[in-house]
């Protein structure tokens, strides 16, 4: 598996794992994750559509900021991942 896409899913698992995370944004975090790992599509096309919904919960108000963070991180991982 490659490295970024593997970085990206370990960040998933921690955003998923983490109660101080609101339960919409885990939710988010499990359906990204859940496409990552699908065979239904080329990585860089399931990455594009990930970062862009990770852009619209990164301006969530209510998102603690390590959170906010985290997303940051792993929207830089999966950017990796849309040039492939």
């Amino acid at each position: 598996m490659n490295e970024a896409l593997q970085n990206a899913l370990e960040i998933l698992d921690r955003i998923i794992h983490d109660d101080t995370v609101p339960r919409n944004i885990r939710r988010v975090a499990s359906e990204i994750k859940e496409s990552l790992t699908s065979e239904k599509e080329s990585i860089a096309v399931k990455a594009a559509s990930a970062i862009s919904t990770l852009e619209e919960l990164s301006a969530d108000p209510n998102l603690p900021m390590h959170v906010r963070t985290m997303i940051w991180n792993l929207s830089s991982q999966l950017e990796r991942l849309a040039v492939e």
